[in-house]
């Protein structure tokens, strides 16, 4: 308030005036103060990231390198018993290189499978890069081998690793076991693998032309480099490999005498990665690195590196958001309100939806909308295209399997590993001659209708359905949960099967439709359950002769009289692990096709509870079954 010069009278201010400005004011305040905080964050949300893709990136690249050495190590533990109980050997060469010959064709990460005596000599089997496989029976070291560097092997040495061999086709790395034969070493099996098979893999996980991966091994050696035909500093480098990183001719590689470690990737850190920066031809590059043991006689190192300015181009954009942000704050004092609206509304319903993929609830899961703001559409995009993509795997993998890896701890559950289960196979009586009549869409829909009767009582009971055969369903119990009922719940689930199978015929037949019957067959035993596969192409899925013993079982029940609507056979075994079952009878001791001796066979009453009345299944039994 002030005086007039002319008037005297004080010159009196609007409310309105004084509210806006001390409200535009507050809010000029508050909103800087946000906005510093908001910075402040994204900086460190910006390093957690870094962080987040430095470890990703390179454990990638270490468990895609673990896999293959793994893959090659395996090959010749699986071959191992065979040499040591003599059905292999120098006794009888032509079977040994067939069965070398197999083993090598089966897995192309082995190059070279060499079998040495005490004597030193040597019979085998060498891929060469065209893939032509050549028979080895001289005393010349093969490709991969190095006589005077093999391992030292005792009657117990565990698969052991030797340095890398250059050969004149290439550099190698080998693993041998020892043959054992009355308690004495009697040679030793070796595999080797070419560096050349490694090349695809670190040039998958090159990002681009801001990125190189290289492998150091021997100490200083670098014996793989995804831009060897050209640097990312320019120069070709592809014939001096294998060599030192300090003197290879990599700029990058060699800077890394003066690297200078940085602070902000602690996560990375305490994983066992290096990240530091080096100076090279007036650029900076931020440097990864890992140690890999295992797989030689010294560890290797695993890294790749960036030009530093595709990570200074994000903190640049940061800083650059921060002073337009400011500068453009008393524009924005009243949108910022409305567009904090607009923003949070979409954000929350990211979060509903995303604790709906958390539990892996798809079908509840509704699209996020559409958005003018370009951030939130793209990630509105990209989360749609993600759940039809999880519903589309859904459809393949079951969510109940899911779960449960889920809650065990993937990668480690999913390994590949043997273990007591309950195997439960079925299979429909005479589909052939039931849907003979039938249209595709009918066979598909009638299919459906029966899968969806198996798949709810198996999940029931805690199962795991591995697959559907034709018409038929393999389940198992045991894994990957281990549980001590799984014969149990798997006796439950074939009685949970045959009441949903009863009362689905008694509608089919009021309906119209011919009713269906079913073979169940239940075998107890030691299996393999885990991933198999090679690459990208894993099942998670059993084998053994436990799965093969079911499937026996169940078309054993051919043989039952009198067509019931549902038979159920078990094996011994399984009965063992069924204390209080009362509703059972021994069928006699069976020989199963494909297995040698008899099977102790049980008929299990599929209805235990209730006796409702069976009539035989009238239709015709195709001659196929």
């Amino acid at each position: 308030m002030k005086k007039s010069k002319r008037t005297g009278r004080r010159i009196m201010l609007p409310l309105t005036t004084i509210v806006g400005l001390g409200f535009g004011a507050f809010v000029a305040i508050a909103i800087g103060l946000v906005l510093g905080l908001s910075v402040s964050a994204n900086f460190r949300n910006t390093f957690s990231l870094l962080n987040d893709k430095t470890i990703l990136s390179t454990q990638a690249l270490e468990t895609q390198l673990r896999t293959h050495f793994v893959s090659v190590e395996n090959a010749i533990i699986g071959l191992k018993p065979y040499f040591d109980d003599g059905t292999l050997g120098f006794d009888d060469t032509e079977r040994t290189l067939q069965d070398l010959s197999i083993a090598l064709k089966s897995n192309h990460d082995i190059t070279t499978l060499v079998v040495t005596s005490t004597d030193r000599s040597k019979l085998g089997i060498y891929r060469a890069p065209t893939g032509k496989l050549w028979r080895i029976e001289t005393d010349a070291p093969p490709p991969g081998m190095n006589m005077q560097e093999m391992p030292q092997l005792s009657a117990d040495s565990p698969p052991t690793w030797g340095p890398l061999v250059k050969h004149e086709v290439g550099l190698f790395a080998n693993v041998s076991v020892p043959l054992v034969r009355d308690g004495k070493v009697a040679g030793m099996l070796t595999a080797a693998t070419s560096m050349e098979e490694l090349a695809h893999i670190v040039s998958a996980q090159d990002e681009g032309g801001d990125n190189t991966v290289f492998i150091i091994a021997d100490g200083d050696q670098v014996i793989l480099h995804s831009d060897a035909p050209w640097l990312q500093t320019g120069g070709s480098i592809q014939d001096k490999l294998p060599g030192s990183w300090q003197t290879i001719g990599d700029p990058v590689l060699a800077a890394m005498v003066n690297e200078e470690k940085l602070d902000e990737f602690k996560k990375a850190a305490e994983l066992g990665i290096d990240v530091s920066t080096v100076d090279a031809n007036n650029e900076e590059y931020i440097v990864m690195k890992a140690q890999l043991d295992g797989f030689s006689d010294r560890p290797w190192t695993v890294g790749q590196y960036y030009l530093s300015a595709t990570v200074s181009r994000e903190l640049r954009r940061l800083a650059g958001s921060m002073f337009v942000g400011f500068g453009a704050l008393v524009v924005s004092v009243l949108i910022a309100f409305w567009m904090g609206r607009r923003v949070a509304r979409p954000l929350r319903y990211l979060a509903v939806q995303s604790k709906r993929i958390g539990s892996l609830s798809l079908n509840e899961v509704e699209p996020l909308p559409r958005s003018r703001v370009a951030e939130i559409d793209q990630v509105a995009l990209a989360f749609n295209s993600m759940v039809e993509g999880l519903k589309a795997m859904n459809t393949y993998v079951p969510r109940s399997l899911f779960i449960k890896l889920m809650r065990l701890g993937g990668g480690n559950a999913a390994q590949a590993r043997g273990a007591e289960l309950t195997i439960l196979f079925t299979d429909i009586v005479g589909f052939t001659a039931l849907s003979e009549h039938l249209s595709a869409e009918e066979t598909a829909s009638l299919l459906n209708d029966h899968f969806a009767i198996l798949v709810e009582a198996v999940e029931g009971e805690g199962g795991t359905v591995d697959k559907f055969l034709g018409d038929g369903m393999l389940a198992f119990w045991g894994a990957p949960d281990a549980r001590p009922d799984h014969a149990e719940a798997a006796v439950r689930t074939a009685r949970r099967i045959a009441a949903a199978l009863h009362q689905s015929n008694l509608n089919a037949v009021t309906q119209g439709r011919p009713p269906m019957a079913l073979r169940i067959g239940i075998h107890t035993g030691p299996a393999v359950v885990g991933n198999v596969g090679a690459l990208d192409r894993w099942n998670y899925t059993v084998v053994g002769d436990t799965v093969n013993a079911a499937e026996r079982l169940q078309t054993l029940g051919k043989e039952v009289p009198e067509n019931p609507e549902v038979v159920i056979l078990a094996s011994a075994d399984t009965v063992a692990h069924l204390p209080g079952e009362r509703h059972q009878r021994p069928v006699g001791a069976h020989h199963l096709r494909g297995r040698s001796g008899q099977m102790e066979v049980y008929w299990l009453d599929p209805f235990p509870q209730s006796k409702p009345v069976h009539r035989p299944v009238e239709r015709p039994v195709s001659a196929a079954e």
